[in-house]
């Protein structure tokens, strides 16, 4: 892929959103996966020969899913095994990231009142009923103790699992449960051994998991912020922790050995909040993500990961494989408000998590950077608070203003600075992060819009001795508009398949409570003097993949024979386009948001139950986008478990080709000409009338013309499945950017939507 500067240089000052791409071990060499795809018979003779030379070597071994191991090796020892037989690949072991209640309340609410789809008639609600799905996460790993994880009034373990509880530091075979079913944890000698546990040490993965399959927790709270039931998507869903993220990051390694565990234990889903940067995504051969998850969907198993924290740059979006269902991250109603009181009395709306104890009057000195500005210092440099920057003697007891543009140092660097300087609080200048909290425990931070400081610098400029107080965050509620695309979230198109539209779909994931450790007294959790919280509030696609696994689960658990492209296709036609203003859906700019931003738009946490029509995706279908990709048969071979009889790549294979696979949106490539381009789809009818009739709507894309052929779809008793045809044509050859719509199919009950993306 093309790398641009901005992207190197925002991967290298934004080290706090990456992990470094390779663990190295000096005395055994750096670890190395080996993939072997479905070719069994030559794993235990090249595993054999490698142990023969070194017995410490073997890292991970895959043998359950699919075939490979991972393993301590020389450079020269790599590239000898990539000439072995049945050898599919060998890469280096990368460290992916984590990308890191009312949510469900707000998704609710939004379906039932504000989307212009059609009523679902006895359409089921969110429920902890008949739901006995199995959810496998891979993350940090889980605080068993937490109450999201009780397994009161819950059955028996269903008899398909075939998982086990392992053993580990602080954790016993007594810490799984009827509701925490599996707890696996992956080390390597580079892992230190008070972390060889499935227990959580970070946070993460107890939170994912509680948002995922949490039971409903009364009066939860962070701090008294946001408070409200906490529950996860399908609460009575079954919890299996796979902890394959530690302190420095995910091992690629650890991952591959997770899905391989996963797809014996016989679970139903697997939900991951990681995956790497958009800088170094790797090709699909060399990314155990999609390698991984191309073996758990052969097997029925729905595979559900976030888009990456790499927004709003476009081309960021990343686990981008079309047999994976990739999430955006969006804001609720919810907003956590810290305000600034003015000398002229005016209160200015920011944002933030403090518990400030300054007093309600504005009494406090206030100064912006610019005028604190230390005699080495560039005025640019002191208006954005740069360390080193501000003079001390000027920032003493007072707040400082501060603006902050994206690419220089963090807002944690610069609250640092002035703090250790004894400046008294911060205000933050920034469109881009005002709707996301972030937490600053006792030291009076807020954030607030560029338009807001003009008022703020306007009663400065005008002030001799101006004076402000910073208030502690308060919840607010029915906060318009949302949701928003979050600033952070991950763009497309995918710089590997533009053919394909990722992400998939929206979904919470900004300021999200729910479950953590119980022994976390970090500062940036547990503010001074207070004793550690029970849930937290976290922001990223972190959040909002767990929301969709929830919800695909809730779906599994009702219509139990679907496919992992049926339930994505249910989760995508059902999504809505529009806020609670009934307005379309924007950016955090406030631009309206494209298919780019969003996917299919914002998920709906019943509409799925009840879809009307799916998309459907045949396995083969995967193979066939593996040709249009690149790959040849040989390849295809070695790493799929099942071929089908006679199966071949097309002599004309190419990657426009991959338009035509079965997906719930549409993206063509016009390629320069106008000459018309025709695509295919197959929809299956899943309602219960079996008779039923569909007329098609078109948003057509300005300066294309879009025709579906037929504009009718009958279905009978004998007839579930029918094709129909959208051509393409370009009604001038000067569109120079991408061009969005949507195709809808309208039943008396339903609306099936479709997004459209005709690219240039």
């Amino acid at each position: 892929m093309k790398i641009s500067l901005f992207y190197l240089f925002s991967y290298f000052v934004l080290l706090h959103y990456h992990i470094n791409e390779s663990t190295a071990s000096p005395d055994n060499g750096d670890i190395y996966i080996i993939y072997m795809g479905s070719n069994k018979n030559s794993y235990d003779v090249i595993l054999s020969s490698l142990l023969r030379r070194n017995k410490n070597a073997l890292v991970h071994s895959y043998k359950h899913g699919f075939s490979g191991f991972a393993a301590h090796l020389s450079d020269s020892e790599a590239h000898q095994l990539t000439n072995e037989p049945g050898v599919v690949s060998v890469f280096p072991d990368p460290v992916y990231q984590l990308h890191t209640t009312r949510s469900w309340d707000f998704l609710q609410r939004e379906i039932s009142l504000l989307t212009d789809s059609q009523p679902r008639s006895n359409a089921p609600v969110l429920s902890s009923q008949g739901s006995d799905t199995i959810i496998g996460i891979l993350d940090t790993g889980i605080w068993p103790e937490s109450e999201s994880f009780i397994d009161k009034d819950m059955g028996p373990i269903p008899s398909r699992w075939k998982g086990k509880c392992m053993e580990g530091s602080d954790f016993s075979s007594s810490n799984c449960s009827k509701k925490l079913i599996g707890a696996r944890y992956y080390k390597d000698d580079d892992i230190s051994a008070v972390t060889h546990s499935a227990r959580d040490t970070l946070g993460h993965g107890t939170h994912v998991a509680s948002t995922a399959a949490g039971v409903p927790v009364a009066n939860a709270s962070y701090y008294g912020l946001a408070r409200g039931e906490a529950r996860g998507g399908s609460p009575s869903s079954r919890i299996a922790m796979y902890r394959v993220c530690y302190d420095d990051g995910c091992p690629g390694s650890a991952i591959l050995a997770a899905f391989d565990d996963a797809i014996a234990d016989g679970v139903d889903l697997l939900s991951l909040s990681l995956g790497s940067s958009a800088v170094f995504a790797p090709d699909f051969a060399t990314d155990p993500i999609a390698i991984g998850s191309f073996h758990a969907v052969e097997k029925g198993i729905t595979v559900v990961c976030s888009a990456g924290n790499d927004g709003p740059s476009p081309q960021t979006v990343v686990n981008v494989a079309p047999w994976i269902l990739t999430v955006a991250a969006s804001t609720i109603d919810r907003d956590l408000q810290s305000d600034i009181i003015l000398g002229n009395n005016k209160v200015i709306k920011g944002e933030s998590i403090n518990f400030s104890d300054l007093d309600n009057s504005p009494k406090y000195p206030l100064v912006s950077g610019g005028a604190a500005k230390s005699k080495s210092a560039s005025e640019e440099d002191a208006r954005n608070c740069y360390p080193d920057s501000i003079d001390a003697d000027k920032i003493k007891g007072k707040l400082v203003l501060c603006q902050h543009k994206e690419g220089g140092f963090s807002m944690r660097a610069k609250q640092m600075g002035v703090k250790s300087r004894g400046g008294l609080g911060m205000i933050f200048i920034n469109d881009a992060t005002r709707l996301v909290a972030s937490n600053w425990g006792t030291f009076p931070v807020t954030v607030i819009t560029s338009t807001d400081a003009t008022e703020i610098l306007d009663y400065v400029n005008a002030t001799e001795n101006s004076v402000a107080t910073i208030l502690a965050t308060k919840t607010i509620q029915k906060f318009q508009p949302a949701p928003t695309v979050a600033y952070f979230s991950a763009r497309g198109p995918s710089t590997s398949t533009k053919n394909i539209l990722k992400p998939d779909i929206s979904a919470p994931g900004v300021s999200i409570i729910a479950a953590w450790l119980a022994n976390d007294t970090s500062a940036e959790t547990t503010p001074e003097g207070r004793e550690p919280p029970k849930f937290n509030v976290l922001s990223g696609t972190s959040m909002s993949c767990p929301h969709v696994a929830g919800i695909a689960a809730n779906i599994k658990s009702h219509n139990p024979s679907w496919s992992p492209a049926a339930l994505r296709s249910a989760i995508m036609t059902t999504a809505s386009q529009n806020n609670n203003m009934k307005e379309p859906i924007t950016t955090q700019k406030g631009e309206v948001a494209t298919p780019y931003d969003f996917g299919a738009g914002e998920v709906s946490p019943t509409g799925g139950l009840q879809p009307g029509l799916v998309y459907d995706i045949e396995p083969s279908e995967y193979l066939q986008f593996l040709c249009y990709y690149g790959y040849n048969i040989t390849t295809i071979k070695l790493i799929a478990a099942q071929i089908p009889s006679g199966f071949s790549c097309p002599s004309n294979s190419s990657t426009n080709m991959i338009s035509n696979i079965n997906y719930p949106s549409i993206a063509v490539s016009m390629n320069g000409t106008t000459a018309p381009i025709t695509v295919k789809r197959t929809v299956t009818n899943v309602d219960a009338d079996e008779e039923t009739i569909y007329t098609v709507t078109v948003d057509k894309p300005s300066e294309v013309e879009v025709t579906v052929s037929p504009s009718e779809l009958k279905f009978t008793v004998d007839t579930k499945k029918l094709d129909y045809q959208v051509t393409f044509s370009a009604s001038s050859s000067s569109a120079k950017r991408d061009l969005f719509g949507a195709i809808t199919w309208k039943s008396k009950k339903y609306k099936v939507r479709s997004p459209i993306v005709v690219i240039p």
